[in-house]
């Protein structure tokens, strides 16, 4: 029998799996069979999350130039660059425009049509539109992979999980205000991926609370207003009558930062500086281990604020006070925050050309406002700074930061195990709405649609309603019959709804403290309990601790996942093909 590659997940992941599959195919598998099956219930290429059968009002919350599923020379691998468009050059649109997720889908599902073309001739691809159940097998031996629906496995000499993002079951507090709303007549939404949500029990004019202010709540707002026929008119919305009111509040209390909606020019700081190969090489030869905070995020903040300065620097020098040179030599020596604060101060002589990463992650610490309506204000004034700044090419040296970001989590991939908080971070800073969209936001706050709560936000179960508030007002509290949790479930293998993950972790995979899949930073196989790497399971994705920064990548940016995708397929290549030269002898 030919040997057999099993996928489970043929969404994004799974296509650019393929897709290094085909690249590396030509030198690592020429002349033998191989048959591949995809296993998914949605279809390949487009996977779940950019399925056709969702509303075209959802957007990609990247401009279309900024989305490429193919490689170039900046990828640090093994395998063959194949370069392909990007989605704006594949779609004929202007660069800087945001599409809908349909559009998207049909993108990649032209990557996957163009990597089953690419496939050596003996390469077949066979698709089951089912669900993957479980995998059994021994560790040296042929896998079985139970498919819903299907009284016989398929039969795999290797597995690789490229799953998305995952359901889970609710954690501890959920579940009891899930318990509280369905005794009391209540609404409570647990996190989802939005499209997915039923929304219909969201009642027009009634108060909503809404916990998260993330990229699932921008796409709640548009489904519970345009998406119930109401319309902009330049920057006032019009309403349709049929929406709720939203009370949206948050651990920051603030919105994700807008989209950067200028391009680059001139000189790239030269990253990494400060957090490259040799310092993950000599974090991960520590004896003790690391930990994040004290190991790790002072050589991340040095390399964010040498982005930052070296951009402020070389092209906006008259905003400093001293010569780059200078400041460079005093900036690399410094060795504490202490020490880098006060070199900037007395070189960066206004304060909103200096990086505070303290500030920037918590805007509200410390704040309070006297009633309601000053927050409404003062937060509708935050962020028509956050879109002007985010906007005006004068403080590109948040552009450089943004680069410092990817650069720094193209490092931290390799250190495996890093604990939940940098990626919400990340994402905070780097992978927030369209501007477009949070100038929607100020007009439904305008027009009295939506409401901010504040940081900090606490929800209680009490007197048959949900009463949220936080210490942002002190003393403001707002009642409601409905609650929406607008997040993503967190990636978790042990609260996981997918039964195949959580048979796996009956089966002695491993986790991290934080609930992901361990895996072998490598080549993604997955790892057991002893740290052993079994030889025929590999995993790939946001519920593994080799997660990576985004659902795409930047072109010319590096991208950590096309480099994990490359050694996963290289290695599994190299396996079967092992496999296919003794069954041949």
């Amino acid at each position: 029998m030919k040997p057999q590659l099993v996928i489970v997940g043929a969404g994004p992941r799974g296509t650019g799996l393929l897709e290094r599959i085909a690249a590396n195919a030509p030198e690592l598998y020429a002349g033998s069979g191989l048959d591949i099956h995809l296993v998914d219930p949605h279809p390949p290429g487009a996977g779940r999350i950019w399925r056709a059968a969702q509303s075209p009002l959802l957007w990609m919350n990247s401009h279309a130039e900024d989305v490429t599923m193919f490689t170039d020379e900046t990828v640090a691998m093994d395998g063959p660059v194949r370069e392909g468009p990007t989605l704006h050059e594949w779609a004929g649109l202007d660069g800087r425009t945001f599409v809908d997720r349909q559009i998207q889908g049909h993108y990649l599902r032209h990557v996957y049509d163009r990597a089953l073309a690419d496939l050596p001739d003996g390469i077949t691809v066979h698709h089951h539109p089912r669900r993957a159940l479980r995998v059994s097998g021994p560790r040296e031996g042929r896998q079985q992979v139970w498919l819903e629906g299907r009284p016989r496995p398929l039969l795999a000499d290797l597995v690789v999980l490229a799953l998305g993002h995952l359901d889970a079951e609710l954690d501890p507090e959920q579940a009891e205000l899930a318990a509280y709303a369905e005794t009391h007549g209540l609404v409570h939404l647990p996190p989802d991926f939005t499209a997915d949500s039923d929304l219909s029990a969201l009642r027009p004019g009634e108060p909503v609370l809404v916990r998260g202010f993330g990229l699932a709540f921008v796409d709640l707002m548009v489904l519970l207003t345009e998406g119930r026929g109401g319309r902009y008119d330049g920057d006032t919305y019009v309403p349709s009558g049929r929406e709720p009111v939203l009370y949206v509040g948050s651990r920051r209390g603030v919105p994700y930062h807008s989209k950067i909606g200028y391009d680059w020019t001139g000189e790239r700081p030269p990253l990494p500086r400060f957090f490259g190969p040799d310092e993950v090489g000599e974090l991960l030869a520590r004896p003790g281990g690391f930990d994040f905070r004290r190991d790790v995020w002072p050589l991340v903040a040095k390399e964010l604020g040498f982005a930052h300065y070296h951009r402020l620097f070389t092209v906006h020098p008259e905003r400093t006070a001293v010569a780059w040179r200078d400041f460079e030599e005093k900036y690399a020596a410094a060795g504490s925050d202490a020490e880098v604060r006060a070199l900037v101060a007395a070189a960066v002589p206004d304060p909103a050309d200096r990086l505070d990463l303290a500030a920037l992650d918590r805007p509200l610490d410390g704040l309070r406002y006297g009633s309601h309506e000053e927050f409404q204000d003062a937060l509708r004034a935050y962020v028509e700074g956050d879109l002007s700044r985010r906007h005006d090419p004068r403080f590109s040296a948040d552009l450089a930061v943004f680069l410092g970001l990817l650069s720094v989590y193209g490092q931290l991939v390799r250190l495996g195990n890093i604990g939940p908080w940098w990626h919400g971070f990340f994402s905070y800073l780097a992978s927030g709405p369209p501007g477009p969209r949070l100038r929607q936001l100020l007009a439904l706050s305008r027009a009295g649609l939506l409401k901010f709560v504040g940081a900090g936000m606490t929800v209680a179960a009490e007197d048959r309603v949900f009463r949220a508030s936080a210490a942002t007002v002190p003393g403001f509290a707002v009642e409601a019959r409905a609650l929406v949790e607008a997040r993503l479930p967190e990636p978790s293998v042990g609260r996981a709804r997918d039964a195949l993950l959580r048979e796996l972790r009956t089966d002695g995979a491993a986790e991290t403290p934080d609930g992901l899949l361990r895996v072998d930073p490598a080549d993604g196989r997955i790892l057991d309990g002893g740290g052993r790497p079994h030889p025929r399971r590999f995993a790939l994705g946001p519920f593994t601790d080799g997660r990576t920064p985004g659902a795409f990548t930047r072109p010319r940016t590096g991208g950590p996942a096309f480099r994990q995708n490359d050694a996963t397929a290289r290695t599994a290549l190299a396996f079967l093909r092992g496999l296919a030269g003794r069954a041949a002898a």
